[in-house]
Order: structure tokens, then C-alpha cells, then sequence
């Protein structure tokens, strides 16, 4: 219907019914049988055009979505968290302009200079007097910038 997909996408809200599903089922290889508002379908279908264009998820991505699938079957009632399972009692350490700084995880929280927080973020943000992500802060997802210091878990 359209050589250039970035024309395609921007054409897809004002698309005729006709052709918007003849276009979903020449990119879902099958007919649209979900009733959807029609805002979210353009979405579905922008980004499938776009990733027929340009590639989809990377495998790793693809099996952590898996993994999470799983878990969720096994388990719906099951929380989401976007940074490892710490068992209580775990010290995160952290050095910080020259400062050593150690958090405790405990059962519903963790604990850092005798006080009790719900998140790592309310600590990372005490020591920094900044936003942080307090996984990140102490080491338990990957930085984005390799020059910032290092954390060890014991």
C-alpha cells in the first residue's frame, strides 16, 4: 500500500477501515479480530511496521519477557520487581566521595545509619542529596556511565 514506512505510519489514524485491517493482517499475517479502541490499534500496528523495519526486541529482552511470563503463570499474584531479589540480611556497601556507606536489607525494607527505609532510592538520594535510582546507586543493575564508582554486595 505504501513504499516508505515512516509515510505508512504517519498515515495509519487517518487510514479507512478497509484498508487499516487489510494493512494489520499484511503485517500480523491474520485478519484484526480483537474490538480495540482504534488508538491503541494504530499504536500495535506502528510499532509492528517499525519493527519489521527496523528489527524487533533483542534476544536477551526477549527471554526476560519470557521468564516473566512464566513467573506470572505460575504465579499471578506474584510481584514485579525491576532489580534482583536481596535476602534479608544482605549488606550492600557502598563508597561514596570517600564515605563507606553499608545497607542492610531487613523484611520489609532495609535499614541504613539505624533508620528503616521502604527503598534503596530514599538512601541513594539521602547520601547523594540527588535523584538516584538506588539499585543502580549500590550496584544491582548496570550503570549507563562505566566511569561512576562501583558497589559491592556482601
Amino acid at each position: 500500500m505504501f513504499k516508505n514506512s515512516t509515510h505508512q505510519i504517519e498515515s495509519l489514524a487517518s487510514l479507512k477501515r478497509t484498508d487499516f485491517r487489510a494493512l494489520w493482517a499484511e503485517h500480523f499475517g491474520q485478519p484484526l479480530k480483537i474490538p480495540a479502541r482504534r488508538e491503541l490499534l494504530v499504536c500495535c500496528l506502528a510499532y509492528r511496521i517499525q519493527e519489521k523495519t527496523r528489527g524487533g526486541l533483542s534476544v536477551s529482552t526477549r527471554k526476560k519477557l519470557s521468564k516473566l511470563a512464566e513467573e506470572i503463570d505460575a504465579n499471578p499474584d506474584a510481584g514485579l520487581r525491576d532489580f534482583p531479589c536481596i535476602k534479608p540480611g544482605t549488606r550492600l556497601i557502598r563508597e561514596w566521595r570517600g564515605e563507606i556507606h553499608t545497607v542492610t536489607t531487613i523484611e520489609k525494607g532495609f535499614s541504613y545509619a539505624g533508620k528503616h527505609y521502604k527503598s534503596l532510592s530514599e538512601i541513594a538520594r539521602l547520601i547523594t542529596g540527588t535523584r538516584w535510582s538506588g539499585p543502580r546507586f549500590f550496584g544491582l543493575e548496570a550503570s549507563r556511565n562505566p566511569t561512576r564508582e562501583h558497589s559491592h554486595a556482601r
